[in-house]
């Protein structure tokens, strides 16, 4: 079954409920989902569909740092249970210790001796995290952190 098919089935179940805590991220995504459809020409493979979802959750996680700053927690409250919903649709995320082994081998890989090196490093580190979620922004300070 689609992504596309699986949010429906889940907005049908949230109106049933009444869950309208979860009906709004739901209905967001399958909007996000469609007009990356639309745009495509075509159905969506489950690596798109992902990186749709990936997407939102960066841009809610930014707009809960904006909220913070900006002194407004329940709109960050908001964002951040919008966000609880949407990662139900994300692949597992990696522990720490399998991104600290991966970053371990993709520098000997590369054999990466500096930070300009970090490119090579984050795409070899990428590619062996395939299939799992990953924060960019904390995986490439984990990375500088390594090579500095």
């Amino acid at each position: 079954m689609t992504l596309v098919a699986t949010v429906t089935q889940q907005i049908v179940d949230a109106m049933r409920q009444r869950d309208q805590a979860s009906l709004g991220p739901l209905r967001m995504l399958k909007a996000a989902l469609m007009n990356r459809e639309v745009e495509k020409h075509g159905a969506l493979d489950e690596s798109e569909s992902i990186q749709v979802v990936n997407q939102l959750v960066k841009q809610r996680r930014d707009s809960v740092e904006q909220f913070r700053a900006g002194g407004r927690p329940e709109l960050a409250d908001k964002e951040q249970a919008e966000i609880v919903v949407l990662e139900r649709f994300l692949p597992p995320a990696a522990d720490a210790g399998a991104v600290a082994a991966a970053i371990e081998a993709a520098v000997t890989d590369t054999g990466a001796s500096s930070v300009k090196d970090m490119g090579k490093v984050m795409k070899a580190v990428n590619a062996a995290l395939a299939g799992q979620t990953v924060d960019g922004r904390a995986l490439a300070e984990a990375v500088k952190a390594r090579l500095a």
